[in-house]
């Protein structure tokens, strides 16, 4: 009769279970990779900001650099998703590229040529579709505004680096193309047949004079009329140089200085289909190449 029992009642409190639930969904599932360090998130967001660089080439370039550990850089689509949920201070609104691509229909037939500047692209060699060599260059314009008497750029893409020369002329004329490319063909003096082997262009009256001004030492080739695919290079170059020189904007307002920061700009610019390496140092090690095999 001196025994003493003790009696244990459960009552459950909702309040008290979500209170241990919330508690534990803290330490369940994977981290995202942005919680961990603020460091790789801080030098891309300054890469994407100030040096526009879109999230494929800093993801690229961060990994094969080894810039930071593999834990905390994340894979491009992830990146793109940190950007949209504001995790970044990027936004879409600073990826240019994002903004302004387009879904083109692909309808690749070429038509005749009216203008027969010379020999047509069909007669190109096969190595340089492919870009197994060096030398071998698109020559494109780039417009402004439209008006006759605005200047223009004079841009020349290598193929197989992606190395870009960007020339301001004072017109759309076949004297300021001859006149530049004369200019060029004398600044490089005897490296010049290292540097350019062939050049590909539209049938645009401002190149007639190309052939007969670089025929004893560089072959001239002219694509089909409405057919840009063909000078896919200097396509894709001009969307790089358009971030920094939208449509429109007059290139007589554009200085020669600041041609030269563009053309460094793409040239120090990492490249996916250069496995993130830069133009300038694809360009210098082909320039390299080519002076060893002579």
């Amino acid at each position: 009769k001196d025994k003493v029992y003790d009696y244990y009642d459960s009552v459950y409190s909702a309040d008290a279970g979500q209170a241990h639930y919330d508690k534990e969904r803290l330490n369940c599932g994977r981290r995202p990779k942005w919680a961990d360090t603020d460091t790789f998130i801080n030098w891309a967001d300054d890469k994407m900001i100030h040096e526009k660089w879109s999230p494929d080439v800093v993801v690229g370039f961060a990994s094969n650099q080894g810039l930071f550990s593999s834990t905390i850089i994340p894979c491009t689509t992830t990146l793109y998703q940190w950007i949209d949920r504001g995790i970044m201070k990027t936004t879409n609104l600073d990826l240019l590229e994002k903004l302004s691509r387009k879904i083109k229909k692909l309808d690749h037939k070429p038509r005749l040529n009216k203008r027969i500047l010379g020999t047509p692209i069909d007669e190109r060699p096969a190595v340089v579709e492919t870009r197994e060599t060096f030398g071998h260059w698109e020559i494109d314009t780039v417009i402004g505004n439209k008006v006759k008497s605005d200047a223009v750029l004079l841009t020349l893409a290598e193929r197989q680096t992606r190395f870009e020369v960007i020339l301001k002329l004072n017109g759309k004329d076949a004297y300021s193309v001859d006149q530049a490319v004369q200019a060029l063909r004398e600044r490089a003096g005897e490296n010049f047949s290292s540097l350019f082997k062939t050049l590909t262009s539209d049938n645009g009256s401002e190149f007639a004079g190309l052939h007969e001004a670089l025929q004893d030492r560089v072959d001239v080739y002219f694509s089909h009329p409405y057919t840009s695919w063909e000078r896919g290079t200097s396509e894709n170059q001009h969307k790089l140089i358009r971030r920094f020189l939208p449509k429109g904007k007059p290139m007589t307002d554009v200085s020669e200085a600041q041609c030269l920061r563009i053309q460094q700009w793409m040239n120090d610019y990492p490249r996916r289909i250069l496995d993130y390496q830069t133009p300038h140092d694809c360009f210098v090690k082909a320039l390299q190449q080519e002076r060893t095999a002579v």
